[in-house]
């Protein structure tokens, strides 16, 4: 196993890693809507929190060499399912026309507050 790190998403607020590979695999931790230089959310708005999300995910990606054309699968948690249409529109511009599997759930409440968090699979290239 061997853990990744990047400055470009939020330190882990707890006793984890961002993300761990193993035999091809990358596993994400959870991604919120946290500014990684303030490690506070970067706004109430669910929009502003989840295009965040999209570009805190993009960084683990990419400090183990992976692309979102890599996810396989992913697991959205909302504290609000009104959220879900908007999700959709900010989810479908991320991957494109990559359509990974995907889990999505409502959940009691999220870390600071959060609207949305989001982790992911994805196979290392190579």
């Amino acid at each position: 196993m061997q853990t990744h790190h990047t400055a470009a998403a939020p330190a882990a607020i707890g006793p984890y890693s961002q993300s761990i590979s193993v035999d091809g695999w990358l596993f994400s931790s959870g991604q919120i809507g946290l500014d990684p230089d303030a490690g506070e959310l970067v706004s109430a708005d669910f929009a502003a929190q989840a295009e965040r999300v999209f570009a805190n995910l993009e960084a683990v990606l990419a400090s183990a060499g992976c692309r979102f054309s890599d996810v396989v699968k992913t697991t959205v948690f909302l504290a609000d399912m009104a959220d879900f249409a908007v999700l959709n529109g900010i989810y479908a511009r991320a991957f494109g026309d990559h359509k990974p599997a995907r889990s999505t759930v409502a959940v009691a409440g999220l870390p600071k507050g959060a609207r949305v968090e989001i982790e992911l699979v994805a196979r290392i290239p190579g």
